[in-house]
């Protein structure tokens, strides 16, 4: 009786997540993209779709936190934390009492290479939402209570940040790696560099970033054309054309050290990481899948049954690619009890060189194929994600079609492909290796 009782249960809910699945595929197959050009030349990526009376966009600038200056660490980062933090006539408390009486949720975030924006808003509010980003965009305040009290909240995070042991790993990483390179400087800042920055710093890096050279749009929902053409001049149009972007160098990223870094936690973290690729690198579909199958696959990947299956070394396992405009990794991580991080690293380094020397069988490739081109519809199943997906085709020159064309790009990735990327980025290199953990590790 049981079992038939799960059944019934179960069994509607897995056809749910069956026929939810097959929608988004379709869904995914039939977007249409509308390059939009508003009367002031502003450019914008939209998918119309009127399912439901929201509008999400997504907007990037070029330049991150590699534009802080010496010194001022953290500077882009508090300015995506006060941006919305008062603009206009409106105080802080003024501006966020719209945003939620109106339901309206405006942020901003930065990476290392790009500064974020987004905007989510009823389209019944869309004219109050569009005035508001366009206050936050052109005209923030900067005012001395709100930038203290973001201060005070990314110091904390900072602070936090000196005894969490990823953190600490990931700093040793890029320092050993990216050197003296802006990229090896905190998105985040130090509790000291943040608490010397003030709104003439501020001011000074809104002017640098936020211009109409480099802007990306993406723009989902009940909204078409014709309503979204003035909309994107009222929060755009005002900006200068261009930053005063310095020039950021291209990095081979140094690998080969062996870090040992002590911390009183219970369990020791560990990095193992080597050069990558950047996303317009010709090998990236390949190397790609060839990630998924070494560790970027979860449950089926090498990393995960090596370390975790087969030995209980690890909760998990995992590898990924991060590509940058100017560099790129290809980083390992794992944690583990402390007497066992060596083996763990050991583990992890076996299964560097077994895709060098080897590489994948013709069924796990075609397992990986399967399960990424399947999957590639879940970045469909909201607006917003649909939307950060449209800006960062733009950023990486991808192609208003690679929606169309990227399922086949990985079904055309074949196992000389792999094998040849695996050797590239694998084989008779050294990796970087960094553990963090108690002494014994």
């Amino acid at each position: 009786m049981m079992q038939n009782t799960i059944s019934k249960g179960v069994l509607p809910t897995i056809a749910f997540a069956f026929v939810t699945l097959l929608a988004l595929v379709r869904f995914a197959e039939a977007v249409e993209i509308q390059r939009v050009t508003s009367p002031q030349g502003i450019e914008a990526w939209l998918v119309e779709d009127h399912t439901v009376p929201i509008v999400a966009v997504n907007f990037s600038f070029d330049g991150g936190s590699s534009q802080d200056p010496d010194g001022k660490e953290g500077l882009t980062r508090l300015l995506a934390a006060t941006l919305d933090e008062g603009a206009g006539d409106l105080s802080s408390e003024d501006f966020q009492a719209k945003l939620e009486e109106l339901a309206i949720s405006i942020g901003f975030s930065t990476g290392k290479d790009r500064f974020y924006g987004s905007l989510r808003t009823l389209t019944s509010t869309l004219p109050e939402a569009g005035n508001l980003l366009a206050l936050a965009v052109n005209a923030p305040r900067f005012d001395e209570a709100p930038i203290e009290r973001m201060k005070t909240r990314l110091q904390t995070r900072a602070r936090r940040s000196e005894t969490d042991p990823d953190a600490i790993a990931g700093r040793s990483l890029v320092a050993a790696m990216f050197g003296d390179h802006t990229y090896a400087r905190p998105t985040l800042g130090t509790t000291a560099t943040i608490g010397a920055l003030n709104a003439n710093d501020l001011s000074a890096q809104h002017r640098k970033l936020l211009a109409k050279q480099g802007l990306t749009i993406g723009v989902v929902g009940a909204i078409s054309a014709e309503t979204l053409e003035p909309l994107l001049d009222k929060v755009f149009a005002g900006l200068p054309e261009s930053g005063d972007l310095k020039t950021v160098a291209e990095l081979t990223p140094t690998a080969g050290d062996e870090i040992s870094e002590e911390l009183a936690v219970p369990q020791t973290t560990i990095l193992v990481a080597l050069p990558g690729l950047k996303r317009d690198d010709p090998d990236y579909q390949a190397a790609y899948v060839m990630n998924h199958i070494l560790g970027g696959g979860t449950f089926t990947s090498w990393m995960y049954q090596e370390v975790r299956e087969k030995r209980g070394l690890s909760y998990g396992a995992n590898t990924s690619l991060s590509p940058y405009r100017h560099s790129g990794l290809l980083i390992g991580s794992a944690a583990t009890k402390a007497e066992r991080a060596g083996e763990t690293v050991s583990v992890m380094l076996d299964q560097f060189r077994r895709m060098a020397d080897e590489g994948p069988t013709d069924d796990e490739l075609r397992r990986a194929k399967q399960f990424i081109t399947g999957s590639y519809a879940l970045r469909f199943d909201s607006s917003g994600k649909i939307a950060r997906q449209l800006v960062a085709l733009q950023n990486a020159e991808l192609g208003i079609d690679y929606f169309d064309r990227r399922n086949s790009e990985i079904d055309a990735v074949t196992l000389e492909d792999v094998r040849r990327v695996a050797k590239r980025l694998l084989a008779e290199k050294a990796p970087t290796v960094v553990t963090v953990g108690p002494k014994q590790g």
